[in-house]
């Protein structure tokens, strides 16, 4: 499918559809949407997140929450959840990672600039459970394992509430950063589907090879039914379908003759589809609802590896006389079901939810070969599998008090957590040795043999006081938790805050508390032997268990919790129709955990470590690493909110809002010994340091306006970013994206009623982070950095079409 043609034949159609839209008006069919666009811009949405005292707004919390409309969220091309929450957040980073393997397809997000897996993921106000993925090459994230926000699709959205504080206190585990809280439709009635079609037309301005492209056409498809249960009851149904192709934005390969763009860097190839549900019916006239909901998404992706060119020690001539290109698959299935009670006892709110999710993720190599077979070899591979599964039980008790002047409410809870992480072996070929003097497995990606093979568990409850009192113009928070972690023991949490309405325009917020964040199944227990590019070059890396032989004789250690102690302090200021917030944070993290450098072999190879080197050579590496703890940090920044909302009488609504986020994170210690090395090699290098405190923007800025006029309507979008630093192994051969600013349009028609129309533009002027000089050695691959937090793929355009009963 061509994406020139695709759009042309597209807004032709919307071309022929336009003189209609004068036919009837569609601003009916717009009140409602409005209506809830206005109550968000003015801070009188009701949120649940970071309170569980009823009846908070935005505006009226203690603590810093965004709340971000579904229709925010679409009114841009991106069709991914997370690439649309970071365009419009921007506290939020989501980075394009590509040659990095399975995190090509599974990519994370970051809040603050903390780690992804640092942010705590709620659905409905339940945890979501993390991915099976292990992020364990140079991306943003490295060493994390986080939710993947992608596996909900907007269409099955109500809002996201992210709530810019930590939380550990309030939900346990993860929540340092803060907690994005994804909540879905509860409609009654209605339904509608709709079409997005769009790709880039964008001149690629790599250093060697600048040229003109077309490519990453996608088609997304939703349909979504709300049926009406009962009275009051509901059941919200989505389905939603992704085509998505790849792109390509790598340089010049020189390595051999002729000369040409032999890599595949940019976006993989997609293939998806999700379904989502959301269920709430009431239980006659008890005052008790069962609520319920789940999801099931499949999504196969084809990302590319490093080229393997044909004077490559790992290529087989007469197989690949002019080399090879290895695709990387994963087959990812994730699948989340939940179900409870909510009503009252002896006036206590209760709610009582169970909610099981599962991830599965499948890899095969495939156009590769395992060079150590020569031509026996066959060119695709079974690579075997990551699975994590997720049981949680939340039982949760709220009653509001009137004392005197004021109010209170008393929340308490308990929770049930249960985890497991297993690796399943590939077929032998994709990981064996064979005869030849040549890296054995399959190239690209080899497969899980069968010591790589995990099955692993743990067991987790807590309990919570949350007190949470308005007296006059003082409101005061506490809370306090404590869990128990049947794999490292006991921890503690509480949080205190504070805020004071001077008036009834401005009020002063802020708090104190601790947090903490469990190590990961993933992080305890993943294990295996990859290739990874090292100056160029292939090398069979092993990443083990930090309790594992090859690890313990290198100073390996059970892992233990990452804690941080968070502070925050900020205003908010409105007056008829403008509001502005703005909240400072320091975020002090200590004994944050790492994936070490990579620890050469060949350099243990003498009398004094003959044991260590005789035991990770016959693991069949050449380099080894592990995950420890030990790194220190510091994040201090400043977030700051402006809404603006006017109405006219013939001029129509705006909406304008200005948000930024300023954010600086120093690390203050790494880990430099080990029980065993003496002296100890490099466990956290300079580049981990600098991915650390350079590879999301310091400063990011985002303003947009938002216009409707009866069926019209009009947002306009510009982003600031600061530089990002993608580090080399020295500083001269860093990556530097540069400042750039990132513009967006779009516009919308309604026909009917009934009949949506759209096209727009992302990223307008066509604006790429800086090229990689020809002066640093890439090979052609990585053209531009893939730390980018607006990716590395030029202009978008789009249309879309949608219809609404």
């Amino acid at each position: 499918m061509r994406t020139t043609t695709l759009l042309l034949g597209s807004v032709a159609m919307i071309a022929m559809l336009t003189p209609a839209a004068h036919a009837q008006s569609g601003a009916a069919a717009q009140t409602e949407q409005q209506d809830s666009d206005a109550a968000i811009a003015a801070g009188q949405d009701i949120i649940v997140t970071g309170t569980r005292a009823e009846g908070r707004t935005r505006l009226d919390a203690i603590s810093p929450v965004d709340v971000l409309s579904a229709d925010a969220l679409q009114r841009q091309g991106t069709t991914e959840t997370a690439a649309a929450l970071a365009t419009v957040a921007p506290s939020i980073d989501f980075p394009r990672p590509s040659a990095t393997d399975g995190t090509d397809a599974i990519r994370p997000a970051t809040l603050r600039g903390l780690s992804p897996d640092q942010t705590l993921v709620l659905i409905n106000g339940i945890r979501g459970h993390p991915s099976a993925l292990l992020n364990v090459n140079g991306s943003v994230g490295r060493g994390s394992a986080s939710v993947d926000l992608n596996t909900i699709p907007t269409a099955a959205l109500q809002s996201i509430e992210v709530l810019r504080d930590g939380a550990s206190a309030l939900y346990g585990s993860d929540a340092i950063a803060g907690v994005v809280n994804l909540r879905l439709r509860q409609e009654r009635t209605g339904g509608g589907a709709s079409v997005t079609f769009g790709g880039y037309d964008t001149h690629v301005p790599a250093t060697l090879a600048p040229r003109d492209v077309t490519d990453g056409g996608t088609v997304t498809a939703s349909l979504w039914q709300n049926i009406p249960i009962g009275d009051e009851g509901y059941l919200d149904l989505t389905t939603e379908w992704t085509n998505r192709e790849p792109t390509s934005r790598g340089d010049l390969d020189t390595r051999d003759s002729p000369a040409k763009v032999r890599s595949r860097f940019g976006d993989p190839d997609v293939r998806q589809h999700t379904t989502y549900a959301n269920l709430g019916v009431p239980l006659g006239d008890s005052g008790w609802q069962v609520v319920g909901w789940g999801g099931y998404q499949h999504r196969r992706t084809q990302s590319a590896a490093f080229p393997r060119n044909p004077s490559n020690s790992n290529n087989v001539p007469s197989v690949y006389p002019d080399g090879f290109l290895p695709l990387i698959q994963t087959v990812s299935e994730d699948y989340t079901i939940t179900g409870g009670v909510k009503g009252q006892i002896s006036g206590w709110d209760t709610s009582l939810i169970a909610s099981y999710g599962r991830n599965k993720i499948d890899y095969s190599t495939i156009h590769s070969i395992n060079a150590s077979y020569g031509a026996d070899s066959p060119t695709e591979f079974y690579d075997g599998a990551n699975v994590y599964d997720q049981f949680v039980t939340n039982l949760d008790i709220s009653h509001d008090y009137a004392l005197g002047g004021g109010d209170l409410t008393v929340a308490a809870g308990a929770e049930y957590r249960r985890e497991s992480y297993q690796i399943e072996a590939g077929e032998p070929l994709s990981y064996a040795k064979g005869p030849l003097a040549a890296s054995a497995g399959a190239q690209g990606f080899a497969g899980f043999s069968p010591e790589n093979v995990v099955d692993q568990h743990r067991d987790n409850v807590s309990g919570y006081l949350d007190l949470e009192g308005r007296f006059g113009p003082i409101s005061i928070g506490a809370a306090g938790r404590v869990e128990h972690y049947s794999d490292f023991g006991t921890t503690a949490n509480g949080k205190l805050s504070g805020r004071w309405d001077i008036s009834p325009s401005f009020a002063l917020r802020g708090g104190i508390q601790t947090g903490f964040r469990a190590p990961s199944l993933q992080q305890q227990y993943f294990t295996s032997i990859q290739s990874v590019i090292i100056d160029r070059q292939v090398v069979l890396t092993g990443t083990f268990p930090s309790v594992s032989e090859p690890a313990r004789l290198l100073g390996g250690q059970p892992l233990e919790p990452e804690k941080s102690t968070n502070y925050s302090l900020g205003f908010v200021y409105r007056s008829g129709a403008f509001n502005l917030t703005v909240d400072a944070y320091q975020i002090d993290l200590r004994n944050g955990l790492a994936l070490s450098e990579n620890i050469v072999v060949s350099a243990l190879d003498t009398p004094q470590y003959r044991d260590i080197y005789n035991s990770l050579i016959s693991q069949g590496v050449q380099r080894a690493r592990f995950f420890l703890n030990g790194v220190k940090q510091r994040a201090r920044g400043v977030d700051v909110v402006a809404n603006y909302r006017l109405d006219t009488d013939n001029a129509g609504r705006f909406n304008f809002t200005l948000a930024g986020n300023y954010n600086d994170i120093d690390v203050r210690s790494v880990p430099e010994t080990t029980s065993v090395l003496d002296p100890a090699p490099t466990l956290v290098s300079r580049q981990r340091i600098v991915s650390i405190e350079d590879g999301t923007p310091q400063t990011k800025i985002t303003g947009s306006i938002d216009w409707s006029l009866g069926d019209f309507g009009l947002t306009a979008r510009a982003a600031y970013y600061g530089d990002v630093n993608q580090p080399g192994s020295t500083s001269a051969t860093d990556l530097h994206t540069g400042k750039h600013i990132i513009t967006d349009a779009e516009a919308r028609f309604t026909v009917a009623d009934q009949f949506h129309f759209g096209f727009g533009v992302d990223n307008i002027f066509d604006v790429y982070p800086d090229a990689a000089p020809a002066t640093v050695p890439q090979s052609g691959v990585v053209a531009f950095p893939f730390y980018s937090p607006f990716g590395f793929n030029g202009r978008r355009l789009y249309v879309k079409a949608g219809l609404d009963w």
